[in-house]
């Protein structure tokens, strides 16, 4: 697999298990239930963004900007979709613009050289 798809699938994984840790907690219970798994499940998620970031530095030669704009876009995108399912939190114009805003972030990185 290329550094590009790498570094978007590790980072898309990563975010979706930080927001269950972080905001499936606060629907589940699950840090008052079992707080130490909880805080456990941060070292795979790190190694998660740790790949994510190395593949995209990667792909983009060594430079490092690239990866925290694709890493800020997929997180926005995760987030709202995430927040969607699990809360059914609506797509308002705020919404909608944001992700729309990181879809040309991540066409600035893909089609700009």
């Amino acid at each position: 697999m290329n550094n590009l798809v790498s570094g978007i699938v590790y980072g898309i994984v990563a975010q979706i298990l930080t927001f269950l840790q972080l905001q499936g907690s606060v629907k589940y219970n699950w840090y008052n239930k079992y707080p130490i798994p909880v805080l456990l499940c941060a070292i795979p998620i790190s190694w998660l963004f740790i790949k994510s970031v190395d593949n995209f530095i990667m792909a983009y030669n060594g430079e490092l900007w690239a990866s925290r704009f694709w890493g800020f876009s997929i997180g926005v995108i995760v987030f709202a979709v995430m927040g969607r399912l699990l809360f059914q939190e609506p797509f308002t114009i705020k919404t909608t613009l944001s992700i729309l805003l990181s879809i040309a972030i991540i066409c600035v990185q893909i089609f700009w050289k």
